[in-house]
């Protein structure tokens, strides 16, 4: 007979857009409707979420929505409940800091979207806190569970790309003004005093993503960039733009590859997927976005021949194959999910800890300096 055991997770933020749409609807309710989370030995564990937030009305109507029992605007009192062991936060940055150390007080294991502070300082209290209390703890790493990435990291262990040289990766799309047309991201993103920016956004991601895949960064020089100086909120009123809406960074990694990574807000897309990565390798080449990934071996590739007075014949997109998905790729959020679920039952590890974040919130304060200094910056290792 299968037994299942009950996990209580406290989810704070899930009124947000990517508490509410990843990780409540397309994760934790997913697992729930499946019946849990299968571990190895065959037995199951089936979560139980108590949704908190400031908004009774909105965390009652989401509720009610999905058929979830329990809901608080009282982070504390949710706290003080022994039977819910896990605390995830999807709330602004700029007040995570705080509700995790009560949760790491409370003794729960701790689950967190990135950047898991505002700065490195804040950063390091929390894993310090962790470690001393004994909690484990987690930290998103989304994109790592992507189809197009998955490909990648099979490519990379496969030994298709012989010696990597280096990635150039394009993050972004035009988020519009909001005067004549409705902003497709939270305002506060554009706002520094509220914790808003994209380097302090991606730059998070560019971290985990470079370092699982390619090798961990040693130094970065970036630019960051106010473009639209001036945006409109929600209720259409105009406002300063005070955060950075692109960055453009070189990377310098472990082993000697270079990462080009541009991510910007202020850009229109001229790509097949949101966000890629070009991948150089001395026996082959591939680009590799969300879901899609594509490859050119080194026997497969052309001969250009630089010529600016003829046009163009070669169609060099045509040139390269589709990498096959050989499996069924589940939601990325959900994954990591399961992943550290599984990991707080003894079924296998989750390596993505508040160390992980650390360094995350390290390369974006480093890149922020080096545009500000205008200059590179070298990263020390990261050591409690």
């Amino acid at each position: 007979m299968t037994t299942t055991q009950r996990l209580g997770i406290i989810m704070n933020g899930v009124t947000g857009r990517m508490g509410y749409r990843q990780h409540l609807v397309r994760s934790i309710l997913a697992i729930r409707d499946q019946g849990g989370v299968e571990l190895s030995d065959g037995s199951r564990v089936q979560v139980d979420p108590v949704l908190v937030g400031r908004s009774a009305d909105k965390l009652q109507e989401i509720a009610e929505r999905h058929g979830v029992a329990r809901w608080t605007t009282d982070l504390t009192s949710a706290l003080a409940n022994p039977e819910d062991g896990v605390y995830f936060d999807a709330q602004l940055t700029t007040v995570r800091e705080k509700a995790i150390l009560e949760a790491i007080a409370a003794g729960k294991d701790i689950y967190t979207e990135k950047p898991i502070a505002d700065d490195v300082e804040g950063s390091l209290r929390l894993a310090r806190a962790a470690r001393a209390a004994g909690v484990r703890n987690g930290v998103v790493h989304d994109k790592l569970y992507l189809p197009g990435l998955l490909k990648l990291k099979r490519l990379i262990e496969g030994g298709f790309f012989g010696r990597i040289l280096s990635v150039r990766g394009e993050f972004g799309y035009w988020v519009f003004e909001g005067d004549w047309q409705p902003a497709q991201r939270p305002s506060w993103n554009y706002r520094k005093e509220d914790g808003g920016g994209i380097t302090t956004d991606m730059f998070c991601h560019w971290n985990y993503v470079l370092e699982n895949l390619f090798g961990s960064v040693e130094a970065v020089t970036a630019k960051t960039v106010t473009h639209i100086p001036q945006r409109w909120d929600e209720y259409g009123k105009p406002y300063d733009a005070t955060a950075d809406d692109a960055a453009y960074g070189i990377f310098e990694l472990a082993g000697g590859v270079v990462a080009q990574l541009n991510s910007s807000w202020t850009t229109r897309v001229h790509r097949d997927e949101l966000v890629e990565f070009h991948v150089d390798g001395t026996e082959g080449s591939a680009v590799a976005g969300l879901h899609q990934c594509v490859v050119q071996h080194r026997s497969q590739t052309p001969k250009p021949v630089w010529n600016p007075d003829l046009e163009e014949t070669e169609r060099y997109r045509e040139q390269w194959q589709p990498v096959p998905a050989n499996t069924a790729f589940d939601n990325g959020f959900k994954a990591q999910w399961e992943q550290f679920i599984r990991s707080l039952h003894g079924d296998g590890e989750h390596p993505y800890d508040f160390l992980a974040g650390v360094r995350g919130v390290r390369l974006a304060a480093a890149g922020l300096q080096s545009s500000a200094e205008g200059r590179r910056i070298a990263l020390e290792p990261v050591a409690l």
